[in-house]
């Protein structure tokens, strides 16, 4: 039993005394090579570094970028930093014990951080930065409490900051930004005593800023720019940080004022506020600050006047207040800023003049005093003491008198932007000597030019990227042939509204890198050059509001990169280029108000991803295209004021994001397609003046948006819908249209219901009832039509003599005039081929069809002449009668008609609002007998009318039978020749 006992005691001591030995066994120098080696392993190396380096033959304290301490000769350091390596960590990377340092910044490695490294006790340096590791900032971090700088910036490292992080009690920078940590910011994170650098900056942290309650004197920077911190800054906060040199929290949403503590910062060198919603004055106590150099408040709430104090600070080399509510003046005293650099007080509400001084602070390389109220004269020496000057803009204040001269001698000057200002007196021809100007704004400055001489003075800017010298009527003058000398690096001209004469330069040819050429509103003549289509990198063209005539040159059709073609508003002619359609990167095509002919080319439907399309006001003729449906993200289209003629095709359905459409004014016919409610963004729809039929879609009423509606003057019938937005319409979107009915508030007849809805019960009585009236109604017809014609000889001659030729009244141009006033929109009934009809009222009273002769139109004459040879030869009560007509031969021809109150047959016969008792068809159709019996029969020449059909009957008030359209009559004469007349008026005859 003794013995038993001993055994045992010995078994355990024998195997506690040989533990340690077999443990230093695992941690010796081929453990840590054991350990590198995988790591080569798992990882690929593009440039073969580690496998040309980290060979079994070779002391793996000799191995590349592995450094080994004197003591233990243990790997003590691992640098692998910008070998662009791409993999993962091997666990086996925690048995390197004795690391101190692990570095493998600027690669490519991923995943997540093995948690063996927990292992690494000895580690004091760890930078992980610049790579792709994900995951969440493990907690185990916590443990390596001999760390003094941990780097995981620019990863993809998500989650909240772990609290365990506060444990690192010798830490002294910690470097967290760029990734994708959310949730607050610890407040343990300020009980590291130890912390000098913290930055958290590009995260998406929240909520406010935690209180401090400890001292850190060590810390020298804070970092949390571009966060999602909130909420004020506490008072106290900067009293705890009294050896701080850098502070950054911009691009928050932190409000509120300016801490007082943070001026007693004696140290701070910078300071960082800029887009937050901070407000308040700035404190005059910033003038303590004596030792910084660098202030970004920009993009805030502060107000006030720039206090006097800042000019004590004499280090200052960047000033960056812009975007805030700065009232008062500049400091006088600014030129005491001797080192200052960058100057930027732009867009606030500083008033007075620009202190002469900061023209003479030959630091400075930027000085941006834009969209204030600065006024008064710019010194003569504007430039003589500026030789690091490379940016100046003074834009959109209310500067005044001459722009100095002097500022050609600022060398160095890259941009310069004086536009919208007061100035007087000429553009300096110097500027040319600002060899290095990329960029020159003169835009809206009151300044001349004689003879455009400044352009060419700018050849010497052989830099130059953007001109802008637009809004200046004074600059007059013709572009000069030296254009096409300015830089080769030239992107955008802008010259729009100069009251530029002449032609374009072909010259324009020459700069081929030229973006945008802007040279509207002015007065250019003659044709577009051809040299344009030669710059491939252009996308965009604004030539509107000129005098350009001619064709567009099919030169343009190889601008591949063309997304913006503004031609409208000029006199170009010719058919639209079929080729334009091979532009496939265009995104806004306005070629309106021209006079553009032939039909819309198909092609341009290929531009599958045209934004707008504007033809409206030209001479466009034929059917809109087939395949309209292909613009399936076009936002507006305007086609209106042309001549085009066809149904609106099915395709419109496809034009989903479509705001705006407006076929106004055109000869579109057949009915407005039900799919029109499909179109849910509709904002605008105008599709007025054409010969639209059929009733309003109540689809229509599904458009949650369309806010504008007209389809006055057309042949529309049935109800007006109710729905939605149509409660907004007044009576001016719907006149014109005989055969609607609705609200009395649109000035149209109510609806009526039809008794007798059941179709069968419609049958039946059609059938049993409305055949044998019919029947009836014809025999008597004919009786009656007998009878009338053995009367006629008794009564020819009365009907003959109902308005003699000689009893014709005259009428001049000026009483068609004033009795249509002025042939206006509200008088205006509808067109017709060759013209348009409107109601008048002659000084006697009575009511009148003008038909007005569109002359521009190709057999508008001949129609003319032939329509008055049929109606001053025919003379019947059952006819519609001529009262006169007016023409001074070339530029006025007009036909005065009887007006027919009651519109036409097909009205009455098919409209839901308008009846007929049985008694008035008859009459009607004995009416309209008599009228044929008469053309046929009872005239010295026969008229066959060709067109006979409801809507050609036309009743006057007593609901007499009038037969008008003798748009295909034919008049037989004794050869047997024929005279064609293609009159449309009746749209106006029935008012």
């Amino acid at each position: 039993m003794g013995n038993t006992f001993l055994n045992l005691a010995l078994l355990i001591i024998f195997q506690f005394s040989i533990r340690p030995t077999f443990s230093m066994k695992l941690t010796t120098i081929l453990t840590d090579q054991s350990a590198l080696l995988a790591l080569k392993n798992h990882v690929y190396d593009p440039e073969n570094v580690l496998e040309t380096n980290w060979s079994s033959s070779t002391h793996v304290c000799n191995w590349f970028r592995v450094s080994c301490g004197s003591r233990h000769h243990r790997v003590t350091a691992l640098n692998l930093s910008g070998l662009g390596l791409v993999g993962t960590l091997p666990p086996s990377l925690g048995n390197l014990s004795f690391l101190s340092l692990l570095s493998i910044t600027n690669n490519s490695f991923h995943g997540r951080l093995p948690v063996q490294l927990s292992n690494l006790r000895r580690l004091k340096h760890l930078s992980f930065g610049n790579n792709s590791f994900s995951g969440e900032i493990p907690s185990w971090l916590g443990s390596l409490t001999e760390l003094r700088s941990l780097f995981l910036n620019h990863n993809n490292l998500n989650g909240v900051i772990p609290f365990s992080l506060s444990n690192l009690s010798k830490l002294e920078i910690l470097t967290l930004s760029r990734n994708q940590l959310f949730d607050s910011i610890p407040s343990s994170i300020f009980n590291i005593s130890s912390l000098q650098k913290m930055d958290l900056s590009n995260n998406m942290l929240s909520g406010s800023i935690p209180p401090v309650s400890r001292d850190l004197l060590s810390i020298e920077l804070i970092n949390f720019n571009i966060n999602n911190l909130t909420g004020h800054l506490s008072k106290d906060m900067f009293d705890h940080f009294p050896n701080l040199k850098e502070l950054h929290l911009s691009a928050n949403m932190l409000s509120g004022r300016i801490p007082m503590s943070l001026f007693k910062c004696k140290k701070l060198q910078m300071f960082s506020l800029s887009y937050n919603q901070l407000e308040g004055s700035l404190p005059v106590e910033i003038g303590n600050l004596s030792m910084l150099q660098r202030v970004y408040i920009a993009r805030n709430h502060f107000e006030g006047e720039i206090p006097r104090q800042i000019v004590n600070l004499t280090l200052l080399s960047v000033l960056d207040f812009p975007d805030n509510n700065f009232t008062g003046t500049i400091p006088h005293q600014i030129g005491n800023l001797q080192n200052l650099e960058y100057l930027h007080l732009g867009a606030n509400n500083i008033v007075g003049s620009i202190p002469p001084a900061i023209f003479n602070i030959s630091t400075l390389s930027i000085i941006y005093l834009e969209l204030n109220q600065l006024s008064g004269h710019l010194p003569p020496n504007v430039g003589l003491w500026l030789p690091n000057l490379e940016q100046l803009h003074l834009d959109i204040n209310q500067l005044v008198g001459s722009f100095p001269m002097s500022i050609s001698n600022a060398s160095q000057l890259t941009s310069l932007d004086i536009s919208s200002n007061y100035f007087s007196g000429t553009i300096p021809d110097t500027l040319g000597n600002l060899r290095n100007l990329k960029r020159l704004n003169l835009e809206t400055t009151n300044l001349s030019s004689s003879g455009m001489s400044f352009l060419s003075s700018l050849t010497n800017c052989r830099g130059l990227e953007v001109l802008y010298f637009g809004d200046n009527p004074l600059i007059s003058g013709k572009l000069p042939g030296s254009i096409g000398n300015l830089s080769s690096s030239l992107q955008k001209f802008y010259g729009p509204a100069c009251n530029i004469r002449g032609s374009i330069p072909s010259g324009f040819g020459n700069l081929s890198r030229l973006i945008s050429i802007y040279l509207s509103h002015n007065k250019l003549t003659g044709m577009i050059p051809t040299t344009i289509g030669g710059l491939k990198e252009l996308q965009k063209i604004s030539l509107h509001h000129n005098k350009l005539d001619g064709p567009i040159p099919s030169d343009l059709c190889h601008l591949k990169k063309l997304a913006f073609l503004f031609l409208s508003s000029n006199k170009l002619s010719g058919p639209i280029p079929a080729c334009l359609g091979g532009l496939i990167s265009l995104r806004s095509l306005y070629l309106d108000s021209n006079m553009f002919s032939s039909t819309i080319p198909s092609t341009l439907t290929r531009i599958s991803d045209l934004l707008i399309l504007n033809l409206s006001s030209n001479s466009l003729s034929g059917p809109l295209p087939i395949d309209i449906g292909k613009w399936k993200v076009l936002t507006s289209m305007d086609l209106s004021n042309n001549q085009l003629s066809s149904d609106i095709p099915i395709g419109v359905a496809d034009l989903q994001d479509v705001t705006y459409f407006s076929l106004s004014n055109n000869r579109i016919r057949g009915s407005i397609p039900e799919s029109f409610g499909n179109l849910l963004s509709l904002e605008f729809l105008d599709l007025s003046r054409n010969n639209l039929s059929g009733q309003i879609p109540k689809s229509l009423e599904k458009l949650p948006y369309l806010k504008y509606f007209n389809v006055s003057f057309n042949r529309l019938q049935g109800e007006i819908p109710k729905g939605r937005s149509f409660g907004n319409y007044s009576f001016e979107s719907f006149k014109g249209n005989e055969a609607l009915c609705g609200p009395a508030q649109l000035h149209v007849p109510s609806c009526k219901t039809r008794p007798l809805r059941n179709s069968k019960v419609r049958t039946k009585l059609i059938i049993f009832v409305a055949l044998p009236i019919a029947s009836a109604v014809l025999v008597v017809s004919l009786i009656i039509i007998i009878l009338r014609r053995r009367k006629r000889k008794d009564r020819s001659t009365a009907q003959e003599d109902l308005t003699p030729l000689g009893t014709w009244r005259r009428i001049s141009y000026h009483e068609l005039h004033q009795a249509t006033n002025g042939f206006s929109d509200r008088r205006f009934l509808g067109n017709g081929s060759y013209g348009s009809v409107y109601q008048g009222t002659l000084l006697d009273g009575m009511e009148v069809a003008v038909k007005v002769f569109k002359l521009e139109l190709e057999g508008a004459f001949k129609s003319f002449d032939v329509e008055c040879e049929v109606l001053r030869n025919i003379r019947h009560r059952n006819l519609i009668k001529i009262i006169s007509s007016c023409s001074n031969d070339l530029d006025f021809k007009a036909l005065v008609l009887e007006f027919m109150p009651n519109g036409s047959l097909d009205k009455w016969l098919y409209f839901n609002n308008h009846f007929l008792d049985i008694l008035q068809r008859l009459n009607i159709m004995i009416d309209v007998a008599s009228a044929l019996e008469y053309l046929h029969h009872g005239n010295a020449t026969p008229v066959v009318h060709c067109d006979l059909k409801p809507s050609n009957v036309l009743l006057d008030e007593d609901m007499v039978a009038h037969l008008g359209d003798f748009g295909i009559a034919k008049l037989l004469c004794k050869e047997d020749s024929m005279i064609h007349t293609m009159t449309m008026a009746t749209i106006g005859v029935w008012n």
